[in-house]
């Protein structure tokens, strides 16, 4: 009896981080002081120094059950992507910048060609973001997961001067919502469409008119990094008052938590286009309007807060990030929340 008879082979997990390096190195920032392979990456802060008062940030997540279309689709290259997203705009929501990231895969059998494929994506989230991937680990758990499946999560660290945190404190009555587009459901609610949809790949790779390509392709589309466009609106010299990345718990949740107590957040549904796979889920799902912006992000992926003065200036900086803004909402006086009308 060896490891390998055990279930975990060693060789393969070398051979898997030989065929991710050459994804990893199209990551790299000068400050990273050490290559993959190591127990531990390295990354220089000594450039940050200018700083009155440099702040770490943090942000930590997983891609949830959206993996499992992954797995009936037989497509990893683009998860990881997701993974990158859902920490890094969590720390753009602060202000700030992402600096590194590190992704944790656990898999019942280490296949190397479908670990560098889900590594392949992860970097590319990092290019996305500007962020180092300078380490991880991939666990081979033979009897923990099925051989065909796995899990992936990430943790990233990013950096702004303390008094440029973007806390929400100073919103006031008046201020203006600005909202950015989302390009579908993003990493949220796939245990509610799992309900919904047959998980079976004829459905999955099925033409449907009303998205305009296939409903696989529709649900598993990687979520949006908005780094570029929060870093866009911040060379603009405008003032982010509040920001909010619209996640697991849909407008309702997340939007009361960049908001400081007494103010109330007004948004108006009609004032962006609602993509049309969110109509397909309620409409199959027979799911009511309340649940739907309870639990996705309903065509918004990131929302903030800004003075009114600075709406359009905000815009088109977003715009010029490529990404699409809508005026969405306004800030009242009242109980911390949000209401839609």
């Amino acid at each position: 009896m060896d490891y390998r008879k055990a279930g975990v082979d060693i060789e393969a997990g070398y051979r898997a981080v030989e065929l991710m390096k050459e994804h990893v190195a199209g990551t790299m920032r000068p400050e990273v002081l050490t290559g993959l392979g190591g127990f531990s990456g390295a990354f220089s802060l000594k450039s940050f120094m200018g700083m009155k008062k440099p702040t770490l940030v943090s942000g930590t997540d997983g891609v949830g059950t959206k993996l499992k279309l992954a797995f009936l689709l037989n497509k990893h290259d683009t998860i990881g992507i997701d993974c990158v997203a859902m920490c890094v705009n969590d720390i753009a929501c602060a202000g700030g910048e992402p600096l590194f990231f590190l992704d944790y895969i656990a898999c019942g059998k280490n296949e190397p060609e479908k670990i560098a494929e889900i590594v392949k994506g992860v970097a590319e989230g990092c290019r996305q973001a500007g962020a180092a991937l300078i380490g991880g680990e991939t666990a081979e758990m033979p009897g923990f997961y099925p051989e065909d499946e796995y899990d992936l999560a990430g943790f990233a660290v990013g950096i702004v001067d303390e008094e440029k945190l973007v806390t929400g404190a100073s919103i006031c009555e008046g201020d203006v919502i600005i909202g950015m587009a989302s390009n579908g459901v993003h990493s949220n609610g796939y245990s509610l469409i799992r309900r919904i949809f047959p998980m079976r790949e004829a459905n999955m790779t099925e033409y449907v008119s009303a998205l305009g390509e296939t409903l696989g392709e529709a649900l598993l589309r990687p979520t949006k990094i908005y780094v570029s466009a929060l870093r866009s609106i911040k060379e603009s010299g405008v003032i982010i008052k509040g920001c909010s990345h619209i996640t697991g718990g849909g407008f309702y949740e997340n939007v009361p938590r960049m908001l400081p107590e007494g103010k109330h957040a007004v948004i108006e549904k009609g004032s962006y286009e609602v993509p049309p796979v969110f109509r397909l889920i309620a409409e199959c799902g027979k799911v009511e309007e309340h649940d739907m912006y309870n639990t996705y992000n309903m065509g918004i992926g990131m929302m903030l807060v800004v003075s009114p003065g600075e709406a359009e200036k905000t815009m088109q900086a977003i715009r010029e990030a490529g990404e699409t803004p809508c005026q969405i909402g306004r800030i009242e006086n009242g109980e911390k929340g949000v209401t839609l009308c």
